[in-house]
């Protein structure tokens, strides 16, 4: 029987604790339940905290452990909870955390964030020149902290071998679901998503997720592009015209563009209008090729291609989840 421990902390997210140990709780105990058949468990769940007394989670629910991290004696699966955005690398529980974390992942034990306990992980150095990923909303924050870690927020699930993470709130259960399809098996993970009802192959949050566009930085002619793009969207220009309106040279341009924005001026372009597709499709009854002209795309086949690559949803897919009946 494989042995997990959510290693709980002050201010954790209260579902990213109790979702988990359910989901591995009940893996070959609802199913077999259902059937009517002798109940076969595959985990063995505790929730530790670094001293053994009582956190309060965010919501002000006191979360009450098994034991402390001194008393385990061993771990096959280690769980990072969600700090929702209780984010501080300076505390000292950090610390200790961080060195029970390293000296079981030596030993063999493998380790899984929900959201942003991601940071807790990354910031062990266990996740430097791995894939990870963490709530999209957090993305920025966490390429500031963690430069080392190739971040895909895109992503509802990264899997580094025995170092695990994944996106938003409800992606706990999506993660959980993972692990038992990676420890136990498809047929496994297929029994407990049908008695679940959480989704075995959900592995995106792209279609959650919206672009922010970074303005929070000193180059000023860059910002006065980036305001100029937004009202001028519906235009038809091209990156070139952009350097020649910034005074510069297109290679110059685009270097400071990235610098400045942290993408390139041709992918801000493309996030930029995809995002105001996406606000036309939720908000109004217009074809998505009056939109694609609206934001500037005259080839709308191509536009379709570029706002499912960044969606991972066809317009018409995105529209019938998002909009908005008023």
């Amino acid at each position: 029987m494989k042995q997990v421990v959510i290693l709980a902390g002050e201010q954790c997210l209260f579902s990213s604790v109790g979702g988990p140990m359910d989901m591995f709780i009940q893996t070959g105990v609802l199913w077999n339940g259902i059937l009517g058949t002798e109940p076969s468990p595959y985990f063995e769940v505790k929730i530790a905290t670094l001293d053994g007394f009582p956190v309060t989670a965010t919501n002000n629910v006191p979360i009450v452990p098994h034991c402390s991290i001194d008393e385990i004696n061993h771990v096959d699966l280690i769980i990072l909870p969600s700090q929702g955005f209780h984010i501080d690398l300076e505390l000292q529980s950090l610390q200790e955390k961080i060195s029970w974390i390293k000296e079981w992942s030596k030993k063999g034990a493998d380790v899984a964030s929900v959201c942003t306990g991601a940071f807790t992980l990354a910031a062990t150095g266990l996740l430097d020149g791995k894939a990870a990923t963490t709530h999209w909303g957090a993305a920025k924050v966490f390429k500031n902290y963690f430069p080392k870690v190739d971040l895909h927020t895109e992503l509802m699930v990264t899997d580094e071998g025995n170092l695990f993470c994944s996106g938003g709130l409800t992606a706990d259960l999506n993660l959980a679901i993972y692990l038992i399809n990676k420890y136990c098996g498809r047929e496994i993970a297929l029994q407990s998503s049908r008695c679940t009802l959480v989704d075995l192959d959900r592995l995106s949050q792209s279609i959650f997720s919206i672009f922010i566009p970074e303005k929070n930085h000193q180059d000023v002619e860059i910002l006065k592009i980036q305001e100029w793009i937004e009202k001028n969207l519906s235009q038809h220009f091209s990156i070139n015209a952009l350097a020649e309106k910034a005074c510069m040279s297109s290679r110059n341009f685009n270097r400071r563009f990235k610098q400045a924005v942290g993408e390139t001026a041709l992918k801000y372009l493309q996030l930029v209008r995809v995002e105001a597709a996406k606000k036309g499709l939720e908000n109004g009854r217009r074809s998505f090729n009056e939109i694609s002209l609206n934001v500037g795309y005259e080839n709308v086949s191509f536009f379709r291609r570029v706002f499912k690559r960044e969606t991972g949803l066809t317009p018409a897919e995105y529209r019938k989840k998002f909009f908005q009946y008023v």
